[in-house]
């Protein structure tokens, strides 16, 4: 008898997400939240941010209103992450907004995989710099983040309502497209 081989995962997929993706999305962040950032930020601040940043009309705004651009992470069909990226005010400028992925899919790499994904597209959008905010007690994410080349620019204090703060870093990556300007 054949030994049965080890079927391989399926490979990963980044998509573009559309209107019809937004509440698979917003019920993940919610998986994600709840299993991450105990510890990081209280139970109420969790449940404030989840239903101030993850409403589906939160996150139609984002897409319609605000030029943001969201990402699927998918493999075998089954979405286990996602990222959000789009223009700022400041020229050749982008922020990455929110990058996500299921507890399961941690330190496997896709990470990463997304994260370039999303340099790459911003990049080609015609950016020279990412920017993003992230806890400065969510040292997991900030290691992620200084491995792939981000260091901190800035650390801010923001209030966000309903008695909550975001008490953040702001990191930057230089992308390396600079050009000429003709």
């Amino acid at each position: 008898m054949k030994p049965v081989p080890n079927p391989q995962p399926p490979a990963p997929q980044i998509v573009p997400a559309s209107e019809n993706d937004l509440a698979a999305i917003s019920r993940l962040a919610g998986v994600i939240w709840r299993a991450h950032y105990p510890g990081i930020i209280s139970t109420a601040q969790i449940e404030y941010m989840l239903a101030k940043m993850y409403s589906l009309e939160t996150l139609r705004e984002e897409i319609g209103l605000r030029a943001i651009r969201y990402e699927r992470l998918l493999a075998g069909g089954e979405l286990g992450g996602f990222a959000a990226h789009g223009p700022t005010a400041q020229r050749k400028v982008f922020k990455l907004h929110k990058i996500y992925l299921h507890p399961a899919w941690q330190g496997r790499g896709l990470g990463s995989l997304l994260l370039r994904h999303c340099e790459r597209a911003v990049s080609q959008a015609g950016a020279d710099r990412l920017v993003l905010t992230v806890n400065k007690r969510n040292t997991k994410a900030l290691a992620v983040y200084q491995r792939n080349g981000f260091v901190i620019t800035d650390s801010v204090v923001v209030d966000i309502g309903g008695g909550f703060v975001m008490d953040d870093y702001v990191m930057a990556k230089e992308l390396g497209n600079a050009r000429r300007e003709t």
